[in-house]
């Protein structure tokens, strides 16, 4: 099975972009914003800023995407898409 992952997130809100995933010629669009990052920012006891990175998840799904499939998409997506959290939410 072949999955490419098409995104066009950026820096600062990396999660605010429009995920496509084409799985084995099969094209599957994203609603905006589906992703979740695994990430955090916030500010410290001294209120400095922080971010830490983490996995992304999938928030919301296209319909009639195959659940035998979601695994592996995830997976494809984590492997391409750089970790949140960026810090645009500072």
């Amino acid at each position: 099975m072949s999955i490419t992952v098409e995104y066009d997130g950026e820096w600062p809100s990396l999660c605010s972009g429009t995920l496509v995933l084409v799985v084995d010629g099969a094209r599957w669009q994203f609603p905006r914003s589906c992703l979740s990052s695994g990430g955090s920012c916030g500010f410290d006891d001294n209120w400095n800023e922080y971010t830490t990175e983490g996995p992304w998840g999938i928030d919301t799904w296209p319909d009639g995407f195959p659940e035998k499939l979601k695994a592996r998409a995830l997976a494809a997506v984590n492997e391409e898409i750089p970790w949140g959290c960026c810090g645009g939410c500072i």
